[in-house]
C-alpha cells in the first residue's frame, strides 16, 4: 500500500522513504529509488522484479528466507542504499557503539 505500489512486495516503501524524508513529489521518489536500484521506473512496481532486487541487495522481503536481512538489518541496508537517516537505525548503531 505504501506509495501506491504493494510497499515490500515492490518499492513501495522505498518510494515512501524518499517522499517522507525528502520531501520528493512520487515521480521524483520513484526516479531517485529505480536510479538507485539501476533498474527503470517501470519495474519497481514488478513484484517479480523487485523480489529478486530485494533479495540481491539484502534489504527486506516479506517471506522469511534463512540468512535474509529482516527488522532493523533492512533497514539499516536500505538507509545506507538510499542515503537516508532513519531513526531507529541511527538510535541502534549508536548502541552497538
Amino acid at each position: 500500500m505504501a506509495a501506491g505500489m504493494g510497499g515490500i512486495r515492490t518499492a513501495g516503501d522505498l518510494v515512501a522513504w524518499m517522499q517522507m524524508t525528502r520531501q520528493m513529489k512520487i515521480a521524483e521518489a520513484k526516479k531517485y529509488v529505480a536510479d538507485k536500484l539501476r533498474i527503470d521506473v517501470i519495474d519497481l512496481a514488478n513484484e517479480e522484479v523487485m523480489r529478486q532486487i530485494r533479495e540481491d541487495l539484502d534489504i527486506g522481503i516479506i517471506t522469511a528466507v534463512a540468512g535474509s536481512a529482516k527488522g532493523i538489518a533492512a533497514k539499516w541496508k536500505i538507509a545506507e542504499l538510499l542515503d537516508i537517516e532513519i531513526n531507529s537505525v541511527n538510535r541502534f548503531r549508536s548502541k552497538i557503539g
